[in-house]
Protein backbone atom coordinates (compact mmCIF):
# COMPACT_ATOMS: atom_id res chain seq x y z
CA UNK A 1 0.00 0.00 0.00
CA UNK A 2 1.12 3.79 -1.04
CA UNK A 3 1.51 5.32 2.34
CA UNK A 4 2.49 8.86 1.06
CA UNK A 5 -1.11 10.33 0.94
CA UNK A 6 -1.46 9.37 4.37
CA UNK A 7 1.53 10.55 5.91
CA UNK A 8 1.81 13.70 8.69
CA UNK A 9 4.28 15.47 8.71
CA UNK A 10 4.73 15.83 12.41
CA UNK A 11 5.07 13.16 14.73
CA UNK A 12 7.23 11.02 17.25
CA UNK A 13 11.02 9.61 16.41
CA UNK A 14 11.20 6.31 15.78
CA UNK A 15 14.33 4.12 16.65
CA UNK A 16 14.40 0.64 15.12
CA UNK A 17 17.30 -1.61 16.82
CA UNK A 18 18.31 -4.78 14.96
CA UNK A 19 20.17 -7.56 16.58
CA UNK A 20 21.20 -9.09 13.54
CA UNK A 21 20.21 -12.82 13.70
CA UNK A 22 18.35 -12.67 16.57
CA UNK A 23 15.99 -15.62 16.73
CA UNK A 24 17.44 -19.13 18.27
CA UNK A 25 16.14 -22.33 18.81
CA UNK A 26 16.64 -24.85 21.88
CA UNK A 27 20.82 -25.08 22.80
CA UNK A 28 20.16 -27.14 25.75
CA UNK A 29 18.44 -30.12 27.11
CA UNK A 30 16.00 -28.29 28.88
CA UNK A 31 15.23 -26.69 25.53
CA UNK A 32 15.73 -23.32 26.24
CA UNK A 33 16.77 -20.80 23.38
CA UNK A 34 19.65 -18.08 23.46
CA UNK A 35 17.51 -15.51 24.27
CA UNK A 36 15.81 -17.46 27.16
CA UNK A 37 18.89 -18.30 29.05
CA UNK A 38 20.46 -14.88 28.54
CA UNK A 39 20.23 -12.80 31.67
CA UNK A 40 17.88 -9.55 30.13
CA UNK A 41 16.00 -8.01 32.87
CA UNK A 42 15.49 -4.40 31.23
CA UNK A 43 14.24 -6.36 27.80
CA UNK A 44 11.62 -8.62 29.57
CA UNK A 45 10.31 -5.72 31.28
CA UNK A 46 10.26 -3.71 28.30
CA UNK A 47 8.10 -6.43 26.58
CA UNK A 48 5.78 -6.53 29.52
CA UNK A 49 4.77 -2.95 28.68
CA UNK A 50 5.07 -3.19 25.08
CA UNK A 51 3.67 -5.10 22.35
CA UNK A 52 5.20 -8.16 21.12
CA UNK A 53 4.94 -10.58 18.06
CA UNK A 54 7.03 -12.68 15.71
CA UNK A 55 7.82 -10.90 12.30
CA UNK A 56 8.48 -13.53 9.12
CA UNK A 57 11.34 -11.15 6.90
CA UNK A 58 10.34 -12.76 3.23
CA UNK A 59 7.54 -15.67 3.60
CA UNK A 60 6.86 -18.55 5.23
CA UNK A 61 9.82 -21.41 5.48
CA UNK A 62 12.38 -19.22 3.57
CA UNK A 63 15.41 -18.53 4.78
CA UNK A 64 16.03 -14.43 4.40
CA UNK A 65 20.16 -13.62 3.65
CA UNK A 66 20.77 -9.91 5.65
CA UNK A 67 19.50 -7.89 2.47
CA UNK A 68 16.32 -9.11 2.61
CA UNK A 69 15.73 -8.94 5.98
CA UNK A 70 16.32 -5.51 6.60
CA UNK A 71 14.42 -4.23 3.50
CA UNK A 72 11.59 -6.02 5.19
CA UNK A 73 12.59 -3.82 8.32
CA UNK A 74 12.85 -1.13 6.35
CA UNK A 75 9.57 -1.30 4.54
CA UNK A 76 10.15 -2.69 1.81
CA UNK A 77 8.84 -6.24 0.46
CA UNK A 78 11.99 -8.02 -0.15
CA UNK A 79 9.90 -10.26 -2.79
CA UNK A 80 9.76 -7.49 -5.02
CA UNK A 81 13.29 -5.91 -4.22
CA UNK A 82 15.55 -8.19 -5.03
CA UNK A 83 19.53 -6.83 -4.58
CA UNK A 84 22.59 -8.34 -4.65
CA UNK A 85 24.90 -8.43 -1.64
CA UNK A 86 28.03 -7.18 -3.73
CA UNK A 87 26.39 -4.16 -3.85
CA UNK A 88 25.39 -3.60 -0.39
CA UNK A 89 29.17 -4.25 0.52
CA UNK A 90 30.31 -1.69 -1.92
CA UNK A 91 28.05 1.06 -0.92
CA UNK A 92 28.97 0.64 2.58
CA UNK A 93 33.06 0.63 1.87
CA UNK A 94 32.17 3.92 0.22
CA UNK A 95 32.67 2.90 -3.53
CA UNK A 96 31.15 4.78 -6.22
CA UNK A 97 28.45 2.37 -8.32
CA UNK A 98 27.90 3.23 -11.73
CA UNK A 99 25.98 1.50 -14.50
CA UNK A 100 28.50 0.16 -15.76
CA UNK A 101 29.42 -1.99 -12.85
CA UNK A 102 28.90 -5.19 -10.97
CA UNK A 103 30.03 -5.42 -7.49
CA UNK A 104 30.77 -8.74 -5.72
CA UNK A 105 31.03 -9.93 -2.15
CA UNK A 106 33.81 -11.00 -1.72
CA UNK A 107 35.11 -13.59 1.48
CA UNK A 108 38.75 -14.77 2.15
CA UNK A 109 38.79 -18.35 2.78
CA UNK A 110 41.63 -20.45 3.22
CA UNK A 111 42.45 -23.40 0.45
CA UNK A 112 44.21 -26.73 0.43
CA UNK A 113 45.66 -27.65 -2.90
CA UNK A 114 44.90 -30.91 -4.18
CA UNK A 115 47.45 -30.78 -7.23
CA UNK A 116 46.20 -27.26 -9.48
CA UNK A 117 42.67 -27.70 -7.94
CA UNK A 118 41.61 -25.54 -4.66
CA UNK A 119 39.69 -27.12 -2.07
CA UNK A 120 37.99 -24.94 0.70
CA UNK A 121 39.11 -25.93 4.26
CA UNK A 122 37.88 -22.61 6.12
CA UNK A 123 35.20 -20.20 4.34
CA UNK A 124 36.44 -17.25 6.16
CA UNK A 125 39.49 -17.33 6.87
CA UNK A 126 38.88 -18.27 10.39
CA UNK A 127 37.34 -14.58 10.15
CA UNK A 128 40.85 -13.09 9.35
CA UNK A 129 41.70 -10.04 10.98
CA UNK A 130 40.53 -6.23 9.55
CA UNK A 131 44.63 -5.69 9.28
CA UNK A 132 45.81 -9.03 7.72
CA UNK A 133 42.85 -8.15 5.00
CA UNK A 134 43.36 -4.96 4.60
CA UNK A 135 47.04 -6.24 4.09
CA UNK A 136 46.43 -8.81 1.61
CA UNK A 137 43.64 -6.38 0.10
CA UNK A 138 46.86 -3.92 -0.74
CA UNK A 139 48.62 -7.23 -2.19
CA UNK A 140 45.72 -7.60 -4.59
CA UNK A 141 45.13 -4.25 -5.79
CA UNK A 142 48.65 -3.51 -6.74
CA UNK A 143 48.76 -6.99 -8.44
CA UNK A 144 45.23 -7.34 -10.37
CA UNK A 145 44.20 -3.64 -11.93
CA UNK A 146 42.63 -5.26 -15.12
CA UNK A 147 40.62 -8.64 -16.35
CA UNK A 148 40.29 -8.41 -20.07
CA UNK A 149 39.76 -4.76 -20.24
CA UNK A 150 37.61 -4.61 -17.53
CA UNK A 151 38.82 -2.49 -14.31
CA UNK A 152 38.74 -4.31 -10.90
CA UNK A 153 38.14 -2.02 -7.88
CA UNK A 154 39.09 -3.88 -4.23
CA UNK A 155 38.32 -2.85 -0.70
CA UNK A 156 38.75 -3.73 2.62
CA UNK A 157 35.43 -4.46 4.76
CA UNK A 158 35.51 -6.16 8.21
CA UNK A 159 37.32 -9.61 9.13
CA UNK A 160 37.52 -11.68 6.23
CA UNK A 161 35.27 -9.24 3.94
CA UNK A 162 35.97 -7.35 0.79
CA UNK A 163 34.42 -5.68 -2.12
CA UNK A 164 35.19 -5.72 -5.30
CA UNK A 165 33.74 -3.81 -8.26
CA UNK A 166 34.19 -5.02 -11.76
CA UNK A 167 33.67 -1.67 -14.19
CA UNK A 168 33.28 -2.52 -17.94
CA UNK A 169 33.96 -0.12 -21.01
CA UNK A 170 30.33 0.54 -20.90
CA UNK A 171 26.59 0.35 -19.62
CA UNK A 172 25.45 -3.28 -18.91
CA UNK A 173 22.16 -4.10 -19.53
CA UNK A 174 19.61 -5.36 -17.21
CA UNK A 175 20.48 -9.08 -15.68
CA UNK A 176 23.56 -9.02 -16.68
CA UNK A 177 24.25 -9.80 -12.72
CA UNK A 178 22.14 -12.92 -12.84
CA UNK A 179 25.52 -15.57 -11.71
CA UNK A 180 26.09 -17.75 -9.18
CA UNK A 181 28.14 -17.66 -5.93
CA UNK A 182 31.43 -19.04 -6.26
CA UNK A 183 31.19 -19.60 -2.68
CA UNK A 184 30.09 -23.68 -2.55
CA UNK A 185 28.62 -22.48 1.40
CA UNK A 186 30.52 -26.14 2.35
CA UNK A 187 34.10 -27.25 3.42
CA UNK A 188 35.97 -30.00 1.77
CA UNK A 189 35.19 -29.26 -2.08
CA UNK A 190 36.61 -26.61 -4.47
CA UNK A 191 35.14 -22.97 -4.97
CA UNK A 192 32.01 -22.85 -7.55
CA UNK A 193 33.01 -21.95 -10.84
CA UNK A 194 30.63 -18.58 -12.10
CA UNK A 195 28.23 -18.93 -14.42
CA UNK A 196 25.79 -16.45 -16.12
CA UNK A 197 22.33 -17.05 -16.95
CA UNK A 198 22.13 -14.69 -19.83
CA UNK A 199 25.20 -14.03 -22.71
CA UNK A 200 25.34 -10.72 -21.31
CA UNK A 201 25.47 -12.68 -17.46
CA UNK A 202 28.10 -15.04 -19.13
CA UNK A 203 30.25 -12.56 -20.07
CA UNK A 204 30.80 -11.31 -16.56
CA UNK A 205 30.98 -15.16 -15.22
CA UNK A 206 33.48 -15.00 -17.35
CA UNK A 207 35.80 -11.94 -16.14
CA UNK A 208 35.01 -13.25 -12.36
CA UNK A 209 36.69 -16.89 -13.31
CA UNK A 210 39.66 -15.26 -14.25
CA UNK A 211 39.61 -12.48 -11.23
CA UNK A 212 39.59 -15.90 -8.91
CA UNK A 213 42.33 -17.21 -10.79
CA UNK A 214 44.13 -14.15 -10.64
CA UNK A 215 44.00 -13.08 -7.61
CA UNK A 216 44.69 -16.99 -6.17
CA UNK A 217 48.02 -16.44 -7.96
CA UNK A 218 48.70 -13.61 -5.91
CA UNK A 219 47.68 -14.44 -2.41
CA UNK A 220 48.38 -18.22 -2.79
CA UNK A 221 51.33 -18.69 -0.71
CA UNK A 222 49.23 -16.80 2.85
CA UNK A 223 49.20 -18.70 5.68
CA UNK A 224 45.11 -18.29 6.19
CA UNK A 225 43.45 -16.01 3.29
CA UNK A 226 44.96 -17.80 0.41
CA UNK A 227 41.70 -17.54 -1.88
CA UNK A 228 38.96 -14.95 -2.93
CA UNK A 229 35.13 -16.59 -2.94
CA UNK A 230 32.25 -14.51 -4.54
CA UNK A 231 29.04 -13.70 -3.78
CA UNK A 232 26.49 -11.93 -4.36
CA UNK A 233 27.00 -10.20 -7.78
CA UNK A 234 24.63 -7.02 -8.03
CA UNK A 235 24.36 -4.16 -10.58
CA UNK A 236 22.97 -0.67 -9.45
CA UNK A 237 19.30 -1.03 -8.25
CA UNK A 238 16.49 1.52 -8.32
CA UNK A 239 14.65 1.88 -5.28
CA UNK A 240 12.16 4.96 -3.93
CA UNK A 241 14.36 6.50 -1.08
CA UNK A 242 12.99 5.88 2.81
CA UNK A 243 12.31 10.14 2.80
CA UNK A 244 10.16 9.96 -0.04
CA UNK A 245 8.15 6.53 0.82
CA UNK A 246 7.72 7.32 4.73
CA UNK A 247 8.55 11.13 4.95
CA UNK A 248 11.30 10.46 7.54
CA UNK A 249 14.82 11.89 7.57
CA UNK A 250 16.78 8.66 8.69
CA UNK A 251 20.11 8.06 10.77
CA UNK A 252 22.09 4.72 9.92
CA UNK A 253 24.06 3.81 13.03
CA UNK A 254 25.97 0.97 11.87
CA UNK A 255 29.99 -0.51 11.98
CA UNK A 256 30.12 -3.55 9.36
CA UNK A 257 29.86 -1.77 6.02
CA UNK A 258 27.04 -4.39 4.47
CA UNK A 259 24.50 -2.98 6.72
CA UNK A 260 25.92 1.07 6.07
CA UNK A 261 25.27 -0.05 2.54
CA UNK A 262 21.80 -1.28 2.95
CA UNK A 263 20.87 1.99 5.04
CA UNK A 264 22.29 4.00 1.89
CA UNK A 265 20.73 2.27 -0.61
CA UNK A 266 17.79 3.40 0.79
CA UNK A 267 18.09 6.90 1.31
CA UNK A 268 19.31 6.77 5.12
CA UNK A 269 22.38 8.90 6.23
CA UNK A 270 25.32 7.25 7.54
CA UNK A 271 26.46 8.34 10.91
CA UNK A 272 29.51 7.05 12.01
CA UNK A 273 30.27 5.57 15.48
CA UNK A 274 33.50 6.63 17.36
CA UNK A 275 33.65 3.11 18.39
CA UNK A 276 32.55 -0.76 17.25
CA UNK A 277 30.73 -1.49 20.77
CA UNK A 278 27.24 -1.05 21.50
CA UNK A 279 27.50 1.61 23.67
CA UNK A 280 29.46 3.40 21.25
CA UNK A 281 26.99 3.40 18.58
CA UNK A 282 24.18 3.90 21.68
CA UNK A 283 26.25 7.28 21.99
CA UNK A 284 26.34 8.17 18.46
CA UNK A 285 22.18 7.87 18.88
CA UNK A 286 22.09 10.56 21.75
CA UNK A 287 24.83 12.90 19.62
CA UNK A 288 22.29 13.09 17.13
CA UNK A 289 18.89 12.81 18.61
CA UNK A 290 17.79 16.22 17.68
CA UNK A 291 18.95 16.12 13.83
CA UNK A 292 16.44 13.17 12.39
CA UNK A 293 12.81 11.82 12.78
CA UNK A 294 13.98 7.69 12.39
CA UNK A 295 16.92 6.15 13.22
CA UNK A 296 17.93 2.57 12.29
CA UNK A 297 20.66 0.76 15.42
CA UNK A 298 22.66 -2.22 13.89
CA UNK A 299 23.92 -4.77 16.39
CA UNK A 300 25.96 -7.29 14.87
CA UNK A 301 27.96 -9.58 17.00
CA UNK A 302 24.10 -11.56 17.73
CA UNK A 303 24.60 -12.80 14.38
CA UNK A 304 28.38 -13.72 13.94
CA UNK A 305 28.05 -16.36 17.36
CA UNK A 306 25.11 -17.94 15.73
CA UNK A 307 26.90 -18.35 12.65
CA UNK A 308 30.22 -19.67 14.64
CA UNK A 309 27.61 -22.33 16.79
CA UNK A 310 28.62 -19.87 19.63
CA UNK A 311 25.53 -19.80 22.12
CA UNK A 312 27.32 -18.36 24.73
CA UNK A 313 28.69 -15.62 22.93
CA UNK A 314 25.51 -15.00 21.91
CA UNK A 315 23.83 -15.07 24.68
CA UNK A 316 26.80 -12.47 26.07
CA UNK A 317 25.93 -9.82 23.18
CA UNK A 318 22.11 -10.36 24.46
CA UNK A 319 23.07 -9.33 27.93
CA UNK A 320 25.20 -6.76 26.61
CA UNK A 321 22.96 -5.12 24.55
CA UNK A 322 20.33 -5.12 27.78
CA UNK A 323 22.73 -3.66 30.26
CA UNK A 324 22.86 -0.26 27.68
CA UNK A 325 19.04 0.11 27.16
CA UNK A 326 18.05 2.13 29.50
CA UNK A 327 20.32 4.40 27.75
CA UNK A 328 18.01 4.35 24.29
CA UNK A 329 14.66 4.65 27.18
CA UNK A 330 15.98 7.80 28.53
CA UNK A 331 15.94 9.42 25.59
CA UNK A 332 11.84 8.29 25.39
CA UNK A 333 11.48 7.73 21.83
CA UNK A 334 8.07 8.15 20.39
CA UNK A 335 8.25 4.00 18.82
CA UNK A 336 11.13 1.89 20.05
CA UNK A 337 11.43 -1.52 18.38
CA UNK A 338 13.66 -4.40 19.08
CA UNK A 339 14.02 -7.08 16.92
CA UNK A 340 16.26 -9.16 14.11
CA UNK A 341 16.54 -9.20 10.23
CA UNK A 342 16.04 -13.00 10.29
CA UNK A 343 17.02 -15.72 12.94
CA UNK A 344 20.30 -17.53 13.26
CA UNK A 345 20.10 -20.23 15.85
CA UNK A 346 23.49 -21.41 16.83
CA UNK A 347 22.48 -25.27 17.09
CA UNK A 348 22.05 -24.43 13.05
CA UNK A 349 25.66 -22.53 12.45
CA UNK A 350 23.81 -20.05 9.40
CA UNK A 351 20.58 -18.08 9.10
CA UNK A 352 17.02 -19.97 9.58
CA UNK A 353 13.34 -19.23 8.24
CA UNK A 354 12.34 -19.33 11.51
CA UNK A 355 10.12 -15.88 12.48
CA UNK A 356 12.09 -13.61 14.29
CA UNK A 357 10.76 -11.94 17.59
CA UNK A 358 9.89 -8.37 17.54
CA UNK A 359 9.21 -5.63 20.47
CA UNK A 360 7.01 -2.61 19.93
CA UNK A 361 6.82 -0.20 22.28
CA UNK A 362 4.44 3.16 22.37
CA UNK A 363 2.20 4.71 24.61
CA UNK A 364 -0.79 2.98 22.28
CA UNK A 365 0.04 -0.69 22.73
CA UNK A 366 -1.95 -2.68 25.04
CA UNK A 367 1.12 -4.77 26.85
CA UNK A 368 0.51 -7.23 29.34
CA UNK A 369 0.32 -10.61 26.75
CA UNK A 370 4.19 -11.10 26.85
CA UNK A 371 6.23 -11.76 30.41
CA UNK A 372 9.51 -11.56 28.30
CA UNK A 373 11.56 -10.98 25.53
CA UNK A 374 11.85 -14.48 24.18
CA UNK A 375 10.78 -16.73 21.06
CA UNK A 376 8.16 -18.32 23.22
CA UNK A 377 6.63 -15.01 25.35
CA UNK A 378 6.32 -13.55 21.82
CA UNK A 379 4.43 -15.78 20.42
CA UNK A 380 1.96 -14.92 22.91
CA UNK A 381 1.96 -10.92 21.89
CA UNK A 382 -0.35 -8.71 20.56
CA UNK A 383 1.33 -8.55 16.74
CA UNK A 384 1.09 -12.13 16.37
CA UNK A 385 3.16 -13.51 13.53
CA UNK A 386 3.20 -11.04 10.11
CA UNK A 387 5.28 -10.12 7.25
CA UNK A 388 8.18 -8.38 8.13
CA UNK A 389 7.50 -5.53 5.61
CA UNK A 390 4.59 -4.73 7.25
CA UNK A 391 6.33 -3.18 11.11
CA UNK A 392 6.79 0.15 9.36
CA UNK A 393 3.04 0.92 9.20
CA UNK A 394 2.32 0.01 12.63
CA UNK A 395 5.69 2.41 13.69
CA UNK A 396 4.49 4.90 11.48
CA UNK A 397 1.12 4.55 13.19
CA UNK A 398 2.20 4.29 16.84
CA UNK A 399 3.94 7.49 15.97
CA UNK A 400 1.25 9.19 15.08
CA UNK A 401 2.38 9.75 11.88
CA UNK A 402 -0.40 8.33 10.15
CA UNK A 403 -4.15 10.03 9.18
CA UNK A 404 -7.04 8.04 9.15
CA UNK A 405 -7.98 6.28 5.89
CA UNK A 406 -11.03 7.09 4.06
CA UNK A 407 -14.01 9.01 5.34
Amino acid sequence: MDLKPLLEKKGGKIVLVVLDGLGGLPVREDGKTELELADTPNLDALARRSACGLHVPVDYGITPGSGPGHLALFGYDPKEYQIGRGILEALGLGMEVRETDVALRGNFATVRYEGDKPVVVDRRAGRLPTEENRRIVAKIAEKVKEVDGVKVLIKSGKEHRVAVVLRFPEPLPPGSDEINDTDPQAVGVPPLKAEGKNPNARRVAEVINKLSKAVAEVIKDEPKGNYLLFRGAAQKPQIEPFSVRYGLRAAAIAVYPMYKGLAKLVGMEEVNPEGETIADEIETLKRVWNDYDFFFLHVKKTDSYGEDGNAEGKIKVLEEFDRELPKILELEPAVLIITGDHSTPSVLRGHSWHPVPVLLHSPFVLGQTSRAFTERECLKGELGIFPGYKLMQLALANALRLKKFGA
